[in-house]
């Protein structure tokens, strides 16, 4: 693999670990309310704020799916979305199962890429201790 094509895969890596770490954290967060006991206006405000459509932020997360190797949770954006009560949802203990299944699948993809970003780093690293001079071709020209 090229140096230049090293370091777009590496890019690569690092965006799809960004989107599926916001899903987890996402799923995580969902997961941590179906178990609090109601507090009130303020978690009702919190729930209303992470269950929010925001589907042009949130879609935009899915986007890559048949691009890359990101396990296909078609259900992500319905799942975060499921109020229990709803006639999909009528306890909060089959929601929870479903996003710790959600989050499992996203914990072990989220593994992956991190052992290929750790062999992609790796190799970069290595190239820049034989060669020290190709650090400075990862900048930008002057004029």
């Amino acid at each position: 693999m090229s140096l230049e094509r090293l370091r777009a895969y590496r890019r690569t890596l690092l965006s799809e670990e960004l989107r599926t770490s916001y899903w987890r954290r996402l799923l995580q967060a969902r997961r941590d309310l179906l178990n609090v006991p109601e507090a009130g206006a303020d978690l009702d405000l919190l729930r209303d704020t992470l269950t929010e459509q925001r589907s042009a932020g949130r879609q935009a997360m899915l986007s890559l799916h048949p691009d890359t190797a990101m396990p296909i949770l078609p259900q992500l954006p319905d799942l975060w979305a499921s109020e229990v009560g709803s006639p999909a949802v009528v306890d909060g203990r089959g929601l929870s199962a479903r996003l710790a299944s959600a989050e499992s699948v996203l914990s072990s993809y989220r593994e992956a890429l991190h052992r290929r970003l750790d062999r992609a780093t790796a190799d970069l690293v290595a190239r820049y201790h034989e060669d020290p001079r190709l650090c400075l071709t990862a900048l930008p020209p002057l004029d």
